[in-house]
């Protein structure tokens, strides 16, 4: 499968659609008070970069985002990849780009939440398999539990 990963706005349409399927399913996986969920208006603030992928023929197939925090910490957000792609390197990618920009903006980590039932266990696959590993609960996100898993990846 061809696709390219570029910086886009979050506001475009089919980017809102990307983001109505990415919350619609994490709320078959975990309960909505442990979903952390950005806005469209939130992703499109200055704080945030979205990075979107696209396959040949323009469609909008996976989206991921990098908020910067203080103190050096980059928090990825907002990754998905449209299950009929999904297996293809997308994920992978994205996640690549938003290292990158990271480590050009000279962020010292990055860090993630994501859901800890078996459903996110190729999202887990994804963060492992780009160098993260497992940490305690960051920001002012509750401990890890049933439903919410962290990682982390030292740049610095």
């Amino acid at each position: 499968m061809t696709f390219a990963v570029a910086v886009e706005t979050p506001l475009s349409d089919d980017v809102r659609e990307l983001v109505v399927a990415l919350n619609a399913w994490a709320l078959t996986e975990t309960p909505r008070e442990f979903c952390h969920h950005m806005t469209v208006d939130q992703m499109a603030q200055a704080d945030t970069t979205v990075f979107i992928a696209r396959d040949e023929a323009g469609a909008a197939i996976g989206m991921g985002a990098l908020r910067r925090h203080e103190e050096g910490l980059g928090e990825v957000k907002r990754m998905f990849t449209q299950p009929d792609v999904r297996g293809g390197g997308v994920a992978g990618r994205i996640v690549g780009e938003i290292e990158k920009l990271a480590r050009q903006e000279g962020l010292a980590r990055l860090a993630l939440e994501t859901g800890a039932t078996p459903g996110f266990a190729s999202a887990w696959r994804v963060y492992e398999r780009a160098g993260f590993t497992r940490c305690g609960a960051f920001l002012d996100y509750p401990p890890e539990s049933l439903h919410n898993i962290y990682y982390e990846k030292l740049l610095a």
